[in-house]
């Protein structure tokens, strides 16, 4: 049964006004970061652009955020790409590759998923304390891809589980080998899963607070989330200040998902539609 027009207007209507909903807040912090902070106390809803980008350049150099954005990346990089190969391969034999015991490990994942990273936190610490690993962003990349896996896994498996296994035995015939057929198969057809899982884990990296404050001390090793909070532990009665700040951590975000949110919707309702 088709829409009326009324209802497709009225649908129009109401994600219009939840998008709006959803950009005020951060608009409301992008307009007060160019303001003092008695200009946001007296009225946080005027704009004003009084301070100029004074705040963007005392936010800058107090919170490190030069060091902090490049501490991200290579944290938030290292993590996408263990989850990316690891998922990749564990997907692969759990999506009915005729190998026994695939559906307990896959229970297995799915019951990690309910589990919380702080109960291993003290654990892990003393692990990585006692082989020298705090503060190595790569080597604590390795817990965050851990808790992304399961998540990454359950998504991967129903793409692969869409590609026809004709094309498997096609190759296997003609005498490629496993690694071959993942790369020259199934990773081109299994590219929308991939950059779905790499958006979703690349964004949980990004913003993670928990695993980041504990095992990356000193703050040369801080993330950009980090030196944010730190800049708010010493910046509190400016509110100026912070607001930059906010939107020197958002604003790369923002920026990456535009770019790629058409890959990700097109993974999102591929995988819906074949999972």
């Amino acid at each position: 049964m088709k829409e009326s027009k009324t209802t497709r207007v009225l649908i129009k209507i109401v994600l219009c006004l939840l998008a709006v909903i959803c950009a005020l807040p951060m608009l409301l912090v992008l307009i007060n970061s160019f303001k003092t902070h008695q200009d946001i106390v007296h009225n946080p809803l005027a704009i004003q652009f009084t301070a100029g980008l004074s705040n963007y350049v005392k936010a800058w150099t107090d919170g490190r955020f030069a060091q902090g954005l490049l501490n991200s990346v290579v944290y938030t990089g290292s993590t996408v790409i263990v989850v990316l190969v690891f998922a990749t391969l564990a997907a692969y034999v759990i999506a009915g590759r005729k190998v026994r015991g695939t559906s307990v490990v896959l229970s297995y994942f799915l019951v990690t998923m309910t589990m919380p990273v702080y109960l291993f936190l003290i654990p892990l610490y003393r692990v990585y304390a006692k082989m020298g690993w705090l503060g190595n962003h790569v080597a604590v990349s390795f817990i965050l891809a851990a808790c992304g896996l399961p998540l990454a896994i359950s998504l991967l498996r129903a793409f692969f589980m869409s590609i026809p296994k004709e094309l498997e035995e096609a190759a296997r015939i003609d005498g490629a080998g496993t690694m071959q057929v993942i790369r020259h198969i199934i990773l081109p057809l299994l590219s929308p899963g991939l950059v779905t899982v790499g958006i979703i884990t690349g964004l949980n990296s990004w913003n993670e607070f928990l695993v980041s404050s504990t095992f990356l001390t000193g703050q040369k090793n801080f993330t950009a989330m980090l030196s944010l909070m730190s800049l708010n532990g010493t910046n509190t009665s400016n509110h100026g200040t912070n607001m930059a700040a906010t939107v020197i951590i958002v604003a790369p975000i923002i920026i990456f998902f535009i770019l790629m949110q058409r890959r990700f919707i097109e993974g999102m309702v591929s995988g819906a539609v074949k999972g």
